[in-house]
């Protein structure tokens, strides 16, 4: 575990002006600092699979939903539904996932993760833990599970705030979907 930081955790440069508050220490800023640094250890880890995290998300949600709509599959990633079509699309074109009509509305395409698709997301799978421990060096492992609780508890009590909110799919009774692929 490193001790050194290349930005105090407590004191941090201020603006040129000197502002009360520093930089270093707004959380909004942090998170994306941290943002950052997870994306950039994704694509060290990931290179050799040709994904962007966003595309591991997209799979990782249909690996588990395999055959919802585009709208549900935006909401069950957090993604708007544009970003969430561009990278099925992307996606599609390379022959990790196919969309396929519904049986219950022709205007609705279904997204099916293909083989190819499990494969790369099996293969990937271990790349992906290994930019999760290498973010979370910093920290031991009580401290780990504390941080990754905090973070769950600011997405889900801000989640209404988010520009695309999760959106998990709704459960009638029994634990049957309401809505999903058809």
């Amino acid at each position: 575990m490193s001790t050194s930081t290349a930005v105090p955790a407590t004191t941090g440069p201020t603006t040129q002006r000197g502002d009360a508050v520093a930089l270093y220490q707004l959380p909004g800023h942090l998170i994306r600092r941290c943002h950052q640094i997870a994306v950039a250890l994704f694509f060290e880890e990931c290179a050799a699979f040709d994904i962007t995290p966003q595309q591991y998300a997209v799979l990782r949600v249909l690996a588990a939903n395999d055959g919802v709509d585009q709208i549900t599959l935006a909401g069950l990633a957090a993604f708007n539904r544009t970003t969430a079509g561009e990278i099925v699309e992307r996606l599609e074109g390379a022959g990790l996932v196919a969309r396929r009509n519904s049986k219950l509305d022709r205007r609705t395409k279904n997204i099916f993760i293909t083989e190819t698709g499990r494969r790369l997301l099996a293969d990937a799978n271990a790349a992906v833990k290994r930019v999760q421990e290498r973010l979370l060096i910093p920290l031991d492992r009580d401290e780990r599970a504390r941080f990754i609780e905090y973070l769950a508890r600011i997405a889900s009590e801000n989640n209404e705030l988010s520009r695309a909110p999760l959106r998990p799919i709704a459960r009638g009774r029994g634990g049957n979907r309401t809505s999903g692929p058809a």
